[in-house]
């Protein structure tokens, strides 16, 4: 499926003005939700959507500043108002039970949800949660380069100035050696990051960065208290969020599970579809 098939097949839905992307497979009160990570789309998830949507109900959205939907300059890119885009999506579809598959910032997005259920604050109950790569815990996050300067004062310069050979070289970087994206699919990336200008706001979309650091105990603590079945699944090639991840989620998650794939990097689902596929319905299976 390439990209103008995926833009072509998904809706909008007007969240306060601004147009949000999103992609459903049927039309369902209880669907599986994939959430995508810095600095990609929901469309990450296109190598593993068909065999999800014969599964599932199966929902997966750009949030706000990221892939085809709205990227305006003025709107402040928190995680608590990423979440109530949200949940403004999963209200307009009339969801009541959502099945979640997050990678990456995702994953974030995530634990927020749990310390709001957690807070009876939900319209909606969570009733199982697969992790892909990401930085759960702050203290295990290495940032690459690029990551460093957009969060840091002259982020904003930056942004604006990413060639296009420093994004694509950057983003294959933290793929497994073995599992390089192709040129194409580079190219591919690259268009969604700038579609709509993203470029420009691009430091502002990763102070994500800073609050994993802020709210690490509201975050962290929603995850270890959860209940919820729990399936962590992570590429270990990984320079950002592989290996270290995994020793930490096995020292404060005894009570969720972990499947590793060797030679893998960061988008596990993009780089080894069959193999997620595989780990996440053998977890749907026995949870």
């Amino acid at each position: 499926m390439n990209l103008n098939e995926w833009r072509e097949n998904g809706n909008f839905f007007d969240c306060q003005g601004f147009p949000i992307f999103y992609r459903l497979s049927k039309k369902s009160d209880e669907i599986l939700l994939c959430l995508h990570g810095f600095p990609t789309s929901s469309r990450d998830f296109h190598k593993i959507w068909e065999a999800l949507a014969a599964r599932f109900a199966v929902l997966a959205f750009d949030m706000i500043g990221y892939g085809f939907s709205a990227k305006p300059l003025n709107f402040d890119y928190t995680t608590f108002n990423q979440v109530e885009v949200l949940l403004a999506l999963l209200e307009h579809l009339k969801i009541k039970k959502i099945h979640i598959l997050a990678h990456d910032y995702g994953n974030t997005i995530t634990q927020e949800l749990l310390a709001r259920a957690e807070e009876k604050r939900l319209k909606f109950t969570v009733e199982r949660i697969c992790l892909l790569n990401g930085a759960l815990f702050p203290e295990t996050h290495r940032s690459i380069r690029a990551q460093k300067i957009l969060v840091s004062p002259l982020g904003f310069l930056f942004a604006k100035m990413i060639p296009d050979r420093l994004f694509k070289r950057n983003l294959a970087s933290i793929f497994g050696k073995e599992t390089q994206p192709t040129e194409r699919e580079l190219n591919e990336f690259l268009a969604v990051f700038k579609f709509n200008d993203g470029r420009r706001i691009a430091h502002k979309l990763i102070r994500y960065m800073k609050e994993r650091e802020i709210y690490r105990e509201r975050w962290v603590g929603a995850l270890q208290r959860t209940k919820l079945p729990l399936r962590f699944i992570n590429g270990l090639a990984d320079p950002v969020a592989g290996a270290r991840v995994v020793e930490r989620f096995r020292q404060t998650m005894p009570h969720g599970d972990i499947v590793e794939i060797p030679h893998v990097g960061h988008y596990p689902h993009f780089e080894a579809p069959d193999k997620v596929l595989r780990a996440f319905f053998e977890f749907c299976a026995k949870s």
